[in-house]
């Protein structure tokens, strides 16, 4: 008589690959996607049995000291240059990513108090958020539509993006980054000499302003 049991257990032995193979099956789909990567988006496209958490603890010890990292995005993963390192790529960020103070300070509220309305955002700020701002961070993906409010008219709320994490090299939206992080990254210049900008003027929301503020100064 068979032992259905056991010839089961033995089957399911051989059904994963190798741990030491499915830490290079892991790193193959990190280093090809564009975009991090759940633990349970790798193990859909691993072998069935497969352990893609285990894998990728493995491959991120492999990486710890080295010029590209295994890194936590949100809730994904996703290889990228060691942050001692990313002074290599200033350049091309700067060349790449620059907004207006009107979107530095609209992200910058959205990022420490979402989810926030738009008149919420405008409370904050103290003057009107124009469309085309919202709509600029929004394409960008580093801000996208949250829950609506239970309030009146039920508002859309809006919250920040793993791609606004991922830029930052940031784990969840508590470690935001200061003044002299966004100004490494180009997102600010320094201030304008005194007197380049008439006293009372420049609190009019200006898409084309590049002037920006001291909001992630800290207190």
């Amino acid at each position: 008589m068979t032992e259905p049991n056991e010839n089961q257990t033995t089957d399911s032995l051989f059904d994963a690959p190798p741990l030491a193979e499915q830490e290079r099956m892991v790193e193959a789909v990190l280093f090809a996607s564009a975009e991090p990567v759940t633990v349970v988006d790798l193990e859909a496209r691993m072998p069935h049995g497969s352990n893609a958490a285990q894998a990728l603890d493995l491959l991120r010890k492999r990486y710890e000291g080295r010029g590209v990292a295994v890194v936590k995005v949100g809730e994904a993963w996703a290889i990228r240059t060691a942050p001692d390192l990313g002074f290599l790529m200033q350049k091309e960020t700067v060349e790449t990513r620059k907004l207006s103070r009107a979107a530095i300070e609209t992200l910058a509220i959205v990022a420490y108090h979402q989810p926030c309305t738009r008149a919420e955002i405008e409370e904050i700020r103290g003057v009107s958020v124009s469309r085309g701002t919202i709509d600029q961070l929004l394409e960008m993906e580093w801000i996208r539509l949250g829950r609506r409010r239970m309030t009146p008219g039920r508002p859309v709320t809006f919250v920040v993006t793993p791609q606004f994490l991922d830029h930052f090299g940031l784990e969840n939206a508590r470690d935001l980054p200061g003044l002299k992080e966004l100004r490494a990254a180009g997102l600010l210049e320094n201030r304008p000499p005194p007197g380049t900008i008439p006293l009372g003027e420049g609190r009019e929301e200006d898409e084309d302003d590049d002037d920006q503020t001291e909001l992630f100064e800290e207190e």
